[in-house]
């Protein structure tokens, strides 16, 4: 992160060489930030996982800020478009990327240049595993059946994702390769358009989080037939882990918040501890838990971390199974 530009003193001494080209180096921050509302990218449609927390955030947030955050929804290319409508910006702090998973994965994929080097993190807020789900009235009532199914008309059954090479994606790819199946693969701009095409019977299936499908299975329309999780998800308690069934896969989506390298130190540092305080909140908790969103806060450090282990993961994984944008 780089320091903020010196002020007073250091200002007037700025005409020396040394001095001006420190400060051209130096970012400066505005003013009081931030004393104009601050924008969230959203790189996914509205009604996702994504774009909900997101919302669920921005409510939170309110009371640590003199300043609302408010939504922007612009997903494409498995998020690259909005991860890098964040970049293209001026790094000021008034545009903050939802950034998630398939920051890790599209560099890979030859969907962006950017990668997670190219983001300041601020913290990790969620974290959610892949599911499988059916409409209520599928014939299949186990995972074991949707794959005999699967094996016996290999690449009829039709699998929806949240775009080419996202981490839904990713996720039935590595199911099909674990149990040698074979899908096809039918990409949306966001889960939320794909579990609408899986309600409306244009595909078999969708693999993405519970928490996007749990209002259609609390209603009955649809049925999660395993999640591929560690272990048994909160609120979906009946539903069996690929482990659980003798199929070693776990893999899931984070998401969280990071602004373009280059931001001030001093309104990074205002984002952190609003965005700390706002995750302590009991309403954004309850918001998660409603929605069957998995809380998962890391600080920057942290959620740095997980980055640099995700995109040297997922680079290994894209390859083995050979899958191109």
């Amino acid at each position: 992160m780089s320091p903020v530009a010196p002020t007073g003193l250091n200002r007037r001494l700025a005409l020396s060489g040394t001095a001006a080209l420190l400060l051209t180096d130096w970012a400066q921050a505005e003013p009081g930030y931030p004393n104009r509302p601050i924008e969230i990218v959203v790189p996914a449609s509205a009604g996702g996982g994504t774009d909900v927390l997101a919302r669920a955030f921005s409510e939170a947030v309110k009371k640590h800020l003199p300043q609302p955050m408010t939504v922007n929804n612009k997903p494409g290319a498995s998020g690259a478009i909005g991860m890098g409508d964040v970049l293209a910006a001026k790094p000021d702090g008034y545009k903050v990327g939802m950034v998630i998973v398939e920051l890790t994965t599209v560099p890979h994929l030859g969907l962006a240049k950017f990668t997670f080097e190219d983001f300041v993190p601020i913290a990790r807020l969620n974290f959610d595993p892949a599911a499988i789900t059916v409409r209520a009235e599928a014939p299949w009532n186990t995972i074991e059946e949707f794959l005999a199914a699967a094996k016996q008309k290999p690449g009829e059954m039709k699998v929806g994702n949240s775009g080419n090479g996202s981490i839904w994606h990713l996720a039935a790819a590595a199911l099909e390769d674990k149990t040698g199946t074979q899908f096809t693969h039918v990409p949306y701009q966001g889960a939320a358009p794909g579990v609408v095409a899986l309600l409306g019977g244009h595909i078999d299936a969708v693999a993405v989080s519970p928490g996007e499908v749990s209002a259609h299975v609390a209603a009955g329309k649809l049925k999660t037939l395993v999640t591929m999780s560690e272990q048994r998800v909160k609120g979906f308690d009946k539903v069996p882990t690929l482990r659980e069934r003798q199929i070693d896969l776990a893999i899931g989506a984070w998401r969280g918040l990071a602004v373009a390298k280059g931001t001030p130190a001093d309104v990074v540092a205002v984002l952190k501890t609003a965005t700390a305080k706002a995750a302590e909140e009991p309403a954004f908790r309850q918001s998660l838990d409603k929605l069957n969103l998995g809380f998962a806060y890391a600080d920057a450090d942290a959620f740095r971390a997980v980055m640099q282990r995700d995109h040297e993961g997922f680079k290994v994984l894209i390859a083995k199974l050979g899958i191109k944008a």
